[in-house]
């Protein structure tokens, strides 16, 4: 494939008409995936649509091809239209969360426990300056988003790595015999979970999780779990609050609106501390939540909310696009049919082993290079990494398409 060529549309910066939305009664979009087309997409000023030259098709950054939920829609033009563009205020954020977690997972966390921060990561950091020392171990379990290992840098923490292990079955999985091992380092006294796990798609089951609880006590290891991906867990996965497990009191949980209902650039997240550190995280300075969004907490509410409905919507199209990646990669005359891909359990990014393609330890240079498609570098999440990349299909089917068609034009370029 020619290099300026995109296989879905041509950039052009005319001004553009609405399109009509295909709705279910209710006004909720039928597939959010369908709704906008490349060429409105490359309007977009954010960093996932502008890292990169026009002929490069973007599938990398965890932000999603969808126009807002229509409850946020409004919400958000209304702010604007008062003008109410201040400082944020969480508002009745820790309440509507609360409900929202009881709906969808059977959790009920105090609101009284729930704190405002600007994003996951800060929030992270705050949890860490908060509860460790300066110079104490970090574990984490790479491959894993790779922000991890700058922000604890940022943190002044020392990364431990306990890597994950692949069962039979080609799932990832946490090692519990490495994770002791780990734990078992005197300087070691906190541990980053991310669960539903990015980039695998793990969702860790409750069992798998009970042995965390147990090994975390035994060696007086305390717990932040990043569950921002927790809303986005597809059929035949159950995703487990690890607040909501026996022995979690010394735990923390750290969430947001931000990747379900594709809000990062908002800037809202959440804290949610376990009994035991509840008043330690009481006592955060007013500075770790000064940089949230206004505008975040306002949208942020609306979709635990009201954006339910969408986020169904969201998911079923999301399944289908997973489902259709696995087609495509299957196809013989693709040329990918060795890259070995488990469809994730929960988010909207799938981890593609492409060790088989021979493409040495960073195949999506290749994939850049020469089919014009940027996917995320796997060595970036970690050793574990090498010879894979992370390719995000929360896009239109027909960018989908072409995506995977550009990656199979760099094999024979």
């Amino acid at each position: 494939m020619a290099h300026g060529s995109t296989g879905v549309g041509i950039v052009t910066d005319a001004p553009r008409p609405p399109r009509r939305v295909a709705c279910h009664r209710g006004g909720v979009p039928a597939n959010p995936l369908t709704e906008l087309d490349h060429d409105r997409l490359r309007r977009r000023r954010s960093v996932k649509w502008r890292w990169y030259p026009p002929d490069v098709l973007p599938m990398w950054l965890a932000e999603m091809d969808v126009p807002l939920a229509p409850p946020i829609r409004t919400a958000l033009l209304d702010a604007i239209e008062l003008g109410d563009t201040g400082y944020a205020d969480a508002g009745r954020l820790p309440e509507t969360f609360a409900a929202f977690s009881a709906a969808r997972f059977g959790w009920s966390p105090d609101p009284a426990t729930i704190h405002l921060v600007p994003d996951v990561m800060h929030g992270v950091v705050a949890v860490l300056r908060a509860l460790t020392r300066p110079g104490e171990g970090v574990v984490i379990n790479p491959p894993v988003y790779h922000p991890y290992f700058s922000y604890l840098e940022l943190a002044g923490r020392r990364v431990v790595e306990s890597p994950l292990d692949v069962d039979s079955a080609g799932r990832w999985t946490v090692d519990l015999d490495r994770l002791a091992r780990s734990f078992a380092d005197p300087d070691v006294t906190a541990y980053l979970l991310c669960s539903p796990h990015n980039p695998t798609g793990t969702v860790f089951g409750r069992q798998e999780l009970a042995a965390i609880v147990e090994l975390a006590a035994r060696h007086g290891v305390r717990v932040l779990a990043d569950e921002v991906h927790a809303p986005m867990v597809y059929p035949g996965a159950t995703f487990t609050p690890y607040l909501s497990l026996p022995g979690t009191a010394s735990a923390v949980v750290i969430t947001s609106a931000s990747k379900a209902w594709n809000l990062p650039g908002l800037k809202s997240a959440l804290v949610i501390a376990g009994t035991e550190v509840a008043p330690a995280l009481d006592r955060l300075v007013p500075e770790v939540f000064f940089g949230s969004g206004h505008l975040g907490v306002i949208a942020s509410e609306v979709a635990f909310r009201d954006g339910g409905a969408w986020l169904d919507a969201l998911m079923a199209g999301l399944d289908a696009n997973r489902s259709l990646l696995a087609t495509l990669l299957a196809a013989g005359d693709a040329g990918l049919s060795t890259v070995r891909y488990r469809p994730p359990e929960a988010t909207y990014l799938a981890w593609l082993d492409c060790r088989p393609l021979g493409l040495g330890a960073d195949p999506a240079a290749v994939f850049l290079a020469k089919g014009r498609v940027a996917v995320n570098s796997g060595p970036t999440f970690g050793a574990q990494g090498a010879g894979h990349v992370r390719l995000n299909f929360a896009t239109p089917p027909d960018i989908l398409i072409d995506g995977v068609r550009r990656m199979a034009s760099a094999l024979a370029g």
